[in-house]
């Protein structure tokens, strides 16, 4: 079974996509869950057709026939051989008909949500619930099915309850949180590169994890997006991406670089259409618990050849800072010969990743903020009623000029080439989707102060003759035109929901009633008609 999610790692569609299994509630519960699953997908294998959708629910919902195409080839493994039983793994793929309106009230669905969690409405999450059972009654021996889920990413098991061959749609699904993903077991097998990969995943480089199954495919690529929080991960990633993909050509042509697309893949024929890509992963089988994995070093992209089956990691590419070898002996050493519990490990881990990820960018929150105008010079008569101060502008070489006294080595022990690797990262889509955020961000904060500032200046316009002093040297058409934009300036500000106190937007308000009582009356009819 899958289910279609459509929100970044909680509105996914993909693969089938559920909004929900089983009935509607009236309870809020139900209201929070259909925020993110679109649709459930029931996906079969038939003897003739090959996979085949054989049930979406609800049965209104709607799927172009290549987004159908997709689910079908991506809800079922490259290779059933080692799937006999339950397996569970997500996907993620481009919507093919444009964005669909919501049929739920979403507006608030990102409000207080992590970057990670925040909707992305261009794809769809699929979360695959597969499972292979032997079956004498079917010609094929074996009994298959898939149920897919959702628009976030990723809900890390979509296991149902029960999953019966009748019952398949409606049994509960139980989804866990994006922030369970069990990072020290991912990264287990590649623990010394863990850095390396870090730096790969803010440089927003070309990746190829391949991988024996989809499961490990999907946890690794998920594990390779999440070790940038808090940062919003801005390139494209597939969890797991098969031949079939309507972009396999797209991703495998030599005729221009590869895109910044972190992709999963299972089938080892990639190994030979994506030998020009500058980094390639290889995962191996899972190791048993405790088992202390052999760390190998770097190779070379050429010496990755068709056969090899040696797992690691393929690159060219020097790190910038140096390894935390503290750490490392701590997760290897310690941790797994003292068989410390995995939690903790993960814990550990995630702590690393999280500090390593805030020294680098607190530098560039610190700069960024240095940009914004100050406080009083946000006048609100001066600059213009619509128009409040700019932000000034990013420039690369003074922030890299600030490093010296208030860089990452503030925050971080680790040494290494810092300059450098923000240069490449200000060449990254993370720069410019930070940079995006954090500008808009500012923009909205600047509007914000702004219209406080105007609603300041009404207590010194309360009185009528207050405004009449104030009125005295202005002309009709500047009043209306006032009242005009003061209207536009609070639309704006409710329907962005900007970080405005209620009260101020009641002076705003009460601001423009104020001036338009103080024109004449066939003014106040046009204002203000009946």
């Amino acid at each position: 079974m899958d289910a279609l999610s459509g929100a970044g790692p909680r509105r996914a569609r993909g693969r089938p996509g559920a909004r929900s299994s089983g009935v509607r509630a009236p309870a809020a519960p139900w209201a929070r869950f259909s925020a993110w699953l679109e649709c459930v997908c029931v996906v079969t294998f038939d003897l003739e057709l090959g996979q085949a959708l054989e049930l979406v629910y609800p049965s209104d919902f709607r799927l172009t026939d290549k987004e159908k195409s997709s689910i079908c080839y991506l809800s079922f493994p490259d290779s059933h051989s080692g799937c006999l039983g339950d397996t569970q793994f997500s996907f993620r793929i481009r919507q093919c008909g444009g964005q669909r309106s919501p049929w739920h009230d979403d507006r608030h669905y990102d409000t207080g949500a992590p970057v990670s969690l925040q909707r992305e409405p261009a794809h769809y999450f699929g979360y695959v619930y597969f499972r292979q059972v032997k079956d004498s009654s079917v010609k094929r021996g074996y009994f298959q099915k898939v149920r897919i889920p959702s628009r976030v990413d990723k809900p890390e098991s979509s296991a149902p309850k029960q999953c019966g061959h009748e019952n398949l749609l409606p049994a509960p699904v139980v989804l866990s949180s994006v922030h369970e993903l069990d990072l020290f077991r991912c990264f287990q097998p590649v623990l010394a590169h863990v850095q390396t990969l870090w730096e790969l995943m803010l440089l927003g480089e070309p990746l190829v994890v391949l991988a024996p199954s989809p499961a490990m495919s999907s946890e690794m690529v998920l594990a390779l997006t999440r070790c940038l929080h808090p940062l919003k991960f801005c390139c494209d990633y597939r969890p797991y991406f098969t031949i079939h993909d309507s972009e396999f050509r797209e991703f495998t042509t030599r005729t221009q670089a590869p895109p910044n697309v972190v992709l999963g893949v299972t089938n080892p024929f990639f190994i030979k259409m994506l030998q020009h890509w500058p980094h390639i992963l290889r995962v191996g089988e899972p190791r048993m618990s405790g088992d202390l994995p052999k760390q190998v070093k770097l190779k070379k992209p050429s010496r990755l050849k068709t056969l090899d089956t040696k797992p690691g990691l393929y690159t060219a590419y020097t790190a910038h800072l140096h390894r935390d070898k503290a750490l490392l002996k701590r997760l290897l050493k310690q941790g797994l010969q003292k068989k410390r519990p995995s939690d903790m490990q993960t814990a550990l881990l995630r702590r690393h990743l999280l500090e390593l990820t805030q020294s680098f960018i607190i530098p560039l929150e610190h700069y960024m903020a240095s940009l914004m105008p100050l406080q009083k010079s946000i006048m609100p008569w001066k600059v213009g009623v619509e128009t409040p101060p700019q932000i000034r502008p990013f420039r690369q070489d003074d922030f890299l000029c600030s490093l010296e006294h208030a860089g990452p080595q503030l925050t971080c022990i680790l040494k290494g080439d810092w300059l450098g690797l923000y240069r490449r990262f200000f060449k990254s889509p993370h720069f410019d989707g930070w940079y995006r955020q954090r500008h808009k961000e500012m923009v909205q904060k600047l509007e914000a102060l702004h219209l406080e500032a105007i609603c300041e200046a009404v207590r010194g316009l309360r009185g009528k003759q207050n405004i009449e002093a104030w009125m005295k040297d202005k002309s009709e058409v500047e009043i209306v035109d006032l009242v005009l934009k003061l209207r536009e300036k609070l639309v704006w500000a409710q329907g962005h929901q900007l970080p405005v106190k209620e009260a101020t937007l009641q002076r705003a308000q009460l601001y423009i009633e104020t001036i338009i009582g103080s024109l004449p009356k066939d003014l106040q009819a046009v204002l203000c008609p009946p």
